[in-house]
């Protein structure tokens, strides 16, 4: 049935019935949702043809087809819709008539089910044909957790990821206490004549915060690292990374004089602040290494084959660093996704236009398995989102469906044609 016009008054019911279809395609649907969509299809003839079309592999490859070209006007579609109904739900206008690039009424419903409820569900841009499967039993692989490793001054090291509230240990004139899954570090006493380091590391498959000794907030993505002093006494407050982390800066003065907060990613660039908050993503795998300003303004600065090149930071921009192995090519400022950069501390993977070697290099960090390519890097990109708390075997289920097929050896991911 192909109807230009689509009442408003349907899409809430749709949007609720798109995200109870995804979660059905990843088998984590209760009986009462179960019954919920069940109910919801029986209403009306247009439900269950909408229904059946998501469900085939023709229309699927079909509406990949027509994605790129219709989901900035979607978007803005679905953001006015609401805006109307969710942020001013006493001033909403009577029921119109939402139009987007003329589309069916069914491919309108499968665009939103891409768009909204398709943040828990990942499509390939590329169409192939669907291949039938048999089901097959999957290694149940937790997602990532709070935890991390603390490196005291002496070599000694606490695993935090059991540590209860309270004091842990006393480091050079500083009380380090764990409060509700954060590391803190607070003044006690006077520091050490000789600065002393401490180095909190997250394993794979671990993700961790930290109040710095100076008020400055870290949080730490999975396989990452920083070493800091117990004490910022020096004209400078150093810290060294490894891996990805977002720092919230806080100002500090000297005699009057601004402290400048300076990052050193594993000796490959720095970056330098006054008090701002920022996203750095540096990790050894990655052919770019990524600095995102969100507030405030730095400096980043790179050793480039025996010149240094520096660049300093808008908000909302990012200082792109294109390695050729363990040297700096070229260092470009280009836009910042924002969301997109700052996903994983949210809590959500972003997949928006990933190809399938930039996913599955997260995929390792976080699930901490290993990823094989059993006949090359499959040419396939990803759109969508979905929550980094959800077991692997409830990803691979998706990925699965979006013809990414692989077999899971132990804690090996091997990606299969």
């Amino acid at each position: 049935m192909d109807i230009d016009d689509i009442p408003e008054h349907e899409l809430p019911a749709l949007l609720r019935a798109a995200k109870l279809t995804v979660y059905g395609k990843l088998d984590q649907l209760s009986d009462i949702e179960k019954e919920e969509l069940q109910i919801w299809l029986d209403q009306n003839p247009q439900h269950q043809e909408w229904h059946a079309f998501v469900n085939k592999g023709d229309g699927l490859s079909e509406l990949n087809k027509e994605y790129s070209t219709f989901k900035a006007d979607a978007s803005k579609e679905l953001e006015a819709f609401h805006q109307q109904h969710f942020q001013k739900p006493e001033t909403a206008a009577p029921p119109r008539t939402a139009r987007l690039l003329h589309l069916s009424w069914i491919r309108y419903a499968a665009a939103v089910l891409l768009l909204l409820a398709g943040a828990w569900y990942f499509w390939p841009v590329k169409p192939v044909e669907l291949a039938k499967q048999e089901p097959k039993a999957i290694q149940q692989i937790l997602p990532g957790q709070e935890g991390a490793i603390l490196t005291l001054a002496d070599g000694s090291t606490i695993l935090l990821d059991s540590v209860g509230n309270g004091i842990v240990a006393h480091q050079s004139g500083a009380d380090l206490s764990v409060k509700n899954g954060q590391l803190e570090y607070n003044t006690a006493g006077k520091a050490a004549a000789e600065e002393t380091f401490n180095t909190l590391t997250t394993p794979k498959g671990r993700q961790y915060k930290i109040l710095l000794p100076d008020g400055t907030t870290a949080w730490l993505n999975a396989a990452s690292s920083i070493r800091f002093p117990t004490q910022f006494t020096s004209s400078a407050r150093r810290v060294v990374i490894r891996g990805e982390v977002y720092f919230e800066v806080a100002a500090m003065k000297k005699a009057g004089e601004t402290v400048p907060f300076i990052v050193n990613a594993d000796e490959r660039f720095e970056v330098e602040v006054l008090g701002t908050h920022f996203n750095v993503n540096a990790y050894t795998d990655e052919p770019v290494l990524n600095t995102t300003l969100l507030e405030g303004k730095v400096a980043v600065t790179a050793n480039r084959q025996g010149r240094r090149q520096k660049v300093v930071l808008k908000p909302g921009e990012q200082a792109s660093l294109t390695m050729r192995g363990d040297v700096a090519d070229n260092m470009i400022i280009k836009p910042g996704d924002i969301g997109k950069v700052m996903a994983w501390k949210n809590g959500v993977f972003d997949f928006e236009d990933a190809k399938i070697d930039e996913v599955m290099r997260q995929l390792k960090r976080w699930y901490d398995i290993e990823v094989k390519y059993e006949s090359g890097i499959p040419d396939i990109e990803f759109v969508g989102k979905m929550t980094r708390d959800i077991p692997l075997n409830g990803l691979l289920i998706a990925l699965e469906k979006s013809n990414v097929h692989f077999r899971l050896e132990g804690r090996t991911l091997i990606v299969m044609p």
